[in-house]
C-alpha cells in the first residue's frame, strides 16, 4: 500500500464490532458500506471467544464474507481468562509468547483475507495487576514486540492498537524498548467532547505522536483507528462536524466508529449498561433510521462532505434582533411560511434537524433567496438547552417539528412519542420560562378524531359521502370528541391538549390548528405523508402508485398558500383566539377522493398512472372534511385556491424543479429546465 500524501484526505473506513452469530448484522453493514462508497472495515477478533464452541465456524464465514466486499482490518484482542494474568480478558497472558502463537494460527488460517492486522494496545485495568505499573507496561510492550515480529515474518503489516487516551509517553516507552521496529502504522483513538473532554485538537495530538516517531527516526504511518461522536443527546450536527474535522487531519487512515448504534439489549465492552453515551455512536439508529451524517454520505458522497455549508448550528444565541421561530422550518409548510415572513421583512430562524428527505433543498433555496434576515439552526426538538436558547429570543413561534406518519408511529412509537409529545412539552416549558411569553401556533392533525367509523357512509363509483347532511355540507367541527387510533394520533392529540392547557394554566398565547391534507410547492410527498404531491411526482416520473383501501376515501385538500394566510391571520388575532383549537383544510368546496385526484392528474399530465390496491391501513378514515367556519368567523379567512388551481401550480413547480416533460390534452409538449 502506498503511503498517503499528507495533504490528501485520509483513507476512510468504518469500525463495527460483531458478536459470533451476527451474520445478518454483518450483511447489513456491508450493504451500508456499499451505499456509502466506503471500502474499509475494522472489526474485532476475540482471542477469548476463539475457544468457544461454534466461534471458529463463525470466523470462517466472517473473514470470507467481509473480505469479498471490502478491505478487512482484523483487530486481535481479549485474552482467554484461563491463561491471563487475571481472569479479566483485558489482562495480558501469563506467557507473553502465547499472543504471537495465537496470531500465527490466525494468519495461517485466514491470512489470505487481510493485508493489515491490528495488535492490541496498552494494558487495561492496570491497577488490578499484582506487579508494578511500569512492569505491567513493559510486559505488554514485550508481548507486542513478539507479535509484530512474527507477523512480519509471516508477511503481514501491523498496526499498533490505538492509544486511548492518546499518550505520547506510552509510545515513547514502546520506542525505547524497540517495540516499534516491526510495527508499520501507529494507531490513536479520540472521542472529542464525548469521552475526551480536555481535547485540544486532532492535529495537536498527531503532532505529539509524530514527534516521538521523529525523535526515534521511525518512519511509520499514523492511523486514527477509532474516532466518533455519540448522539445520545440527539446532536447529529455535532457528529457531522466531528466527522469533517477528523477527515481534515494529516492521518493516513481514519476508522469512524460506528455504522450502527449499540442495541440496548447488549452490554458494552466493559460488560455493563451504565453509560448512555456508549449506545449512540452509530451512523444509524437501532431501528435502521439514518442519522444526518449517513444521509449526507449516501446522497452526496464522502468527497463532498465539506460542501454542505447550509448546515449550521449556533450553540450560543446572540442575534442582534428578535425573530420568528419556525420549528421544522425546512419542511414543506415551514419553508412556505418562512418565505412569506421574509418577504414581509421579518427576521426568521429555521429550527430543523433535516430528517425528512429533500428538506435540505428547501433550506438552500431559502438561503439563496434571503441571504439576510435568515438564521439557520440545525438541531433536534429534543435538544432542550438549544431549544430554550432559541425560544428566549423569539417574538412568535410556529411549531411544525414532528414525526408525521401513522406508519412510522406504529413501527417506532418511542421516537413518535419523544418528538411529537416530549418535543412539544419542551417548547411549552421553554416559552413558560421566558419573560415575554412569545405566541405559539401549533399544527395538529385530523387524526385526533380517530377513524370516524361511527359516521354512516354511502358511496358512488368514485367516493364516500356521509349520510349526515350537516357533515356533508359543513364538514367535521371542533366539537367532535377526540378519539386516538394510533401512536401518531395519541402523540399529536396529547400535544395539542397540552398546548391548549398551557394557555389556560399559564396564560400562554397558544393556538392549535387540526389540519386536513395540505399540498403545494416544496413538498416532497411520500405514500405515508403528502399524498397529493406523491401522486403527482409518481405520474410525472412514470412510477406506479399503491392505494391502501379502494381509493374512494375523501379529503378536503388545502393549498399551502391558503394555510400560510391562515397562520398570518392567526398571529394578528392571537389575543382574540388564544387557547382555542381550529379545524383547518380546504372545506366542503375543496374535496376529492383518491380516485378523483388521479383522474385530475391524468387530465393535466396526459399520463395514465399504474395503480395497485392493498389492504386498508390502521386508522384510515373513509371520509374527513374540515368544518372551517369557526376560524373563518374569528378572522375572516377563507381558501382562495380551488383544487384545480392548486394542483396546476404544484404540478408546474414539480416540473420546474425536476426538469420533467409532459404532454396533456390542453397543450403541446411542455418542458421547463431547472
Amino acid at each position: 500500500m502506498e503511503k498517503k500524501d499528507r495533504t490528501e484526505t485520509p483513507v476512510l473506513g468504518i469500525l463495527e464490532w460483531f458478536r459470533p452469530g451476527e451474520n445478518k448484522e454483518v450483511e447489513n453493514t456491508l450493504q451500508d458500506l456499499e451505499r456509502l462508497g466506503i471500502k474499509h472495515l475494522r472489526t474485532g477478533i476475540s482471542w477469548a471467544d476463539w475457544y468457544v464452541e461454534g466461534t471458529e465456524e463463525w470466523y470462517d464465514w466472517l473473514f470470507k464474507e467481509v473480505s469479498s466486499k471490502v478491505e478487512m482490518l482484523p483487530c486481535f484482542l481479549y485474552t482467554p481468562p484461563s491463561i491471563g494474568e487475571t481472569p479479566k480478558t483485558s489482562s495480558p497472558p501469563k506467557y507473553l509468547k502465547s499472543y504471537a502463537d495465537f496470531l500465527d494460527v490466525m494468519i495461517n488460517k485466514y491470512g489470505e483475507y487481510f493485508e493489515w492486522m491490528e495488535l492490541w494496545n496498552e494494558p487495561n485495568n492496570k491497577i488490578e495487576y499484582d506487579f508494578t505499573l511500569d512492569f505491567s507496561w513493559n510486559k505488554f510492550s514485550k508481548m507486542i514486540d513478539m507479535a509484530s515480529y512474527w507477523a512480519k515474518q509471516k508477511g503481514k503489516k501491523t498496526v499498533l492498537g490505538g492509544m486511548s487516551p492518546i499518550d505520547p509517553n506510552w509510545l515513547r516507552m514502546m520506542a525505547e524498548n524497540g517495540t516499534l521496529e516491526n510495527i508499520d502504522a501507529v494507531g490513536i483513538h479520540g472521542f472529542p467532547h464525548v469521552f475526551d473532554q480536555q481535547w485540544s485538537s486532532w492535529e495537536e495530538n498527531i503532532k505529539q505522536v509524530r514527534k516521538v516517531l521523529t525523535n526515534f527516526d521511525l518512519d511509520k504511518e499514523l492511523w486514527i483507528s477509532e474516532a466518533g461522536f455519540s448522539t445520545w443527546q440527539h446532536d447529529e450536527v455535532k457528529q457531522y462536524e466531528e466527522f469533517k474535522k477528523v477527515l481534515k487531519t494529516s492521518a493516513d487512515r481514519v476508522y469512524w466508529y460506528s455504522m450502527n448504534d449499540l442495541d440496548p439489549k447488549n452490554a458494552t465492552v466493559g460488560g455493563f449498561h451504565l453509560d448512555e453515551r456508549e449506545y449512540f455512536f452509530g451512523l444509524k439508529k437501532t431501528d435502521g433510521t439514518k442519522k444526518l451524517l449517513y444521509r449526507l454520505l449516501e446522497k452526496h458522497g464522502v468527497e463532498n462532505i465539506h460542501q454542505h455549508t447550509y448546515i449550521t448550528k449556533e450553540y450560543k444565541i446572540e442575534p442582534e434582533e428578535n425573530y420568528s421561530l419556525i420549528t421544522g422550518g425546512a419542511g414543506f409548510i415551514g419553508v412556505n411560511l418562512a418565505d412569506r415572513l421574509l418577504q414581509e421583512g421579518k427576521t426568521v430562524m429555521i429550527y430543523d434537524n433535516l430528517f425528512r428527505d429533500g428538506v435540505e433543498q428547501n433550506l438552500q433555496w431559502l438561503q439563496k433567496k434571503y441571504p439576510r434576515n435568515l438564521i439557520v439552526q440545525i438541531a433536534d426538538i429534543r435538544e432542550k438547552s438549544i431549544l430554550e436558547a432559541c425560544v428566549r429570543k423569539a417574538n412568535e413561534i410556529f411549531h411544525f417539528s414532528a414525526q408525521v406518519a401513522v406508519t412510522t408511529s406504529l413501527t417506532s412509537p418511542d421516537m413518535d412519542f419523544e418528538v411529537n409529545l416530549q418535543g412539544t412539552f419542551n417548547i411549552l416549558e421553554a416559552i413558560r420560562k421566558t419573560e415575554h411569553k412569545p405566541s405559539l401556533i401549533f399544527t395538529s392533525t385530523n387524526k385526533v378524531y380517530g377513524d370516524l367509523n361511527d359516521l354512516k357512509m354511502g358511496s358512488n363509483e368514485t367516493r364516500y359521502f356521509p349520510s349526515d347532511k350537516n357533515i356533508e355540507e359543513n364538514g367535521v367541527s371542533e366539537k367532535r370528541n377526540l378519539d386516538f387510533h394510533s401512536p401518531y394520533g395519541c402523540s399529536k392529540g396529547a400535544a395539542d391538549q397540552y398546548i391548549l392547557d398551557y394557555s389556560q394554566s399559564y396564560g400562554l398565547k397558544t393556538t392549535v390548528f387540526r389540519m386536513s391534507c395540505i399540498y403545494g410547492p416544496h413538498q416532497f410527498g411520500t405514500e405515508d405523508q403528502g399524498w397529493v404531491a406523491h401522486f403527482l411526482i409518481s405520474a410525472l416520473e412514470n412510477k406506479p402508485i399503491v392505494i391502501y383501501g379502494n381509493g374512494k376515501q375523501v379529503r378536503d385538500i388545502l393549498f399551502v398558500k391558503d394555510l400560510v394566510n391562515a397562520f398570518i391571520l392567526a398571529g394578528k388575532n392571537i389575543e382574540k383566539i388564544k387557547g382555542q383549537v381550529f379545524n383547518i383544510g380546504g372545506g366542503p368546496e375543496n374535496t376529492v377522493s383518491l380516485i378523483e385526484i388521479l383522474d385530475k392528474i391524468k387530465e393535466k399530465t396526459g399520463k395514465e398512472v399504474p395503480v395497485s390496491f392493498e389492504e386498508w391501513r390502521r386508522g384510515d378514515q373513509l371520509y374527513y372534511v374540515s368544518d372551517t367556519s369557526k376560524f373563518s368567523k374569528a378572522t375572516g379567512w377563507k381558501p382562495e385556491y380551488s383544487v384545480d388551481e392548486g394542483v396546476e401550480e404544484l404540478m408546474n413547480w414539480l416540473i420546474e424543479n425536476r426538469n420533467l416533460k409532459i404532454e396533456n390534452k390542453n397543450s403541446s409538449a411542455k418542458e421547463i429546465a431547472v
